[in-house]
């Protein structure tokens, strides 16, 4: 799934084409991108009320929070606010193409616009697993935020993110402090602090030389607050390069990827394990549900009979590699 630095790609991309620009047709190749993953029954008067909301709209700045992306849009008469929203889901992309290009067997939707000088182009959202979401929703400014951008309705649960120049780390550290749960549980919650994947805590904290199992309310506040600043410096560093690719599902709006190099490790190194080897034909997938759970992380050191090392390295191949080392 692209994480924080690649949807500001994403975003970054999309802003060199879109502000300004006029939506003149909207085809659906399948509406099921309309809906939820528990809702992909979409009726057609569903999809006939997305395209009808969007043609003749025109696209403002492109905006973002955490994964979450949205497009503002600008209509005649007297309407809300409102924005296209967007979720990349696992493998959605947003693709520019000049008019008449070959559509790509996973084009969901196709939206067929006009630049302010009046060139015409194609933007397409492509989606080859369909986990990603397109939707028309209004815009509006949670209270309980310091931040004061206008969000979608859906996403205004999210809280703001690393990157966005309102956030307040120091204020974010002394909520995570209230938290009695893992640290890198609270990372990963989304109504503390945006954006952060598995990916990004794992590094994080590496950086930081934080235990992801770590109580959060015994870290002391100024560990709280390094994790913090680690995790907004390695997005920056993942932005510089484009953002950090695993796979080739995820590419920018031309097409290419990111080329950030990371290694995320989970170093819980004891000498009294020294010499006992991890699962190292363990599969990606199944190296990445044991990480989403601290119970099931448990498990895993249970079942390796000591601490485990985990690396998580990007190919240049655009593959995902997991695999575990022994630890010294």
């Amino acid at each position: 799934m692209p994480e924080l630095p690649e949807v500001e790609s994403v975003r970054r991309g999309l802003a060199d084409w879109l502000p300004g620009a006029c939506v003149d047709a909207v085809r659906l190749y399948d509406p099921r991108i309309l809906g939820t993953t528990s809702q992909r029954a979409i009726s057609p008067a569903a999809a006939e009320a997305f395209a009808t909301g969007i043609t003749g709209a025109g696209f403002g700045v492109p905006a973002r929070r955490g994964k979450f992306l949205w497009v503002p849009l600008a209509g005649t008469g007297e309407m809300p606010e409102r924005a296209l929203s967007v979720h990349l889901g696992m493998s959605g992309q947003f693709r520019i193409h000049e008019p008449g290009d070959p559509v790509h067997r996973h084009t969901r939707a196709d939206f067929t616009c006009f630049s302010p000088d009046g060139r015409e182009f194609a933007l397409r959202f492509v989606d080859q697993r369909i986990f990603g979401h397109l939707g028309i929703d209004e815009l509006t400014v949670p209270g309980r935020w310091r931040s004061r951008l206008p969000v979608p309705a859906q996403m205004a649960h999210i809280a703001p993110d690393p990157l966005e120049e309102s956030t307040d780390l120091d204020a974010i550290a002394r909520v995570v402090k209230t938290k009695r749960s893992a640290i890198k549980s609270v990372l990963l919650d989304q109504r503390v602090l945006s954006g952060i994947g598995n990916i990004y805590a794992d590094e994080a904290l590496h950086r930081a030389g934080v235990h992801p199992l770590a109580h959060a309310a015994r870290l002391r506040i100024s560990r709280v607050r390094a994790v913090l600043e680690s995790a907004r410096e390695v997005m920056l560093e993942a932005l510089e390069q484009g953002g950090t690719s695993f796979d080739a599902l995820y590419v920018n709006v031309n097409g290419e990827s990111g080329y950030l190099d990371i290694d995320v490790e989970r170093v819980e190194g004891s000498r009294a394990h020294e010499g006992r080897d991890c699962l190292c034909r363990a599969s990606a997938m199944r190296r990445q549900a044991i990480l989403r759970s601290d119970l099931a992380r448990r498990a895993l050191d249970k079942q390796l009979n000591g601490p485990a090392h985990l690396v998580a390295h990007r190919h240049k191949v655009g593959s995902r590699s997991l695999r575990g080392v022994a630890c010294a």
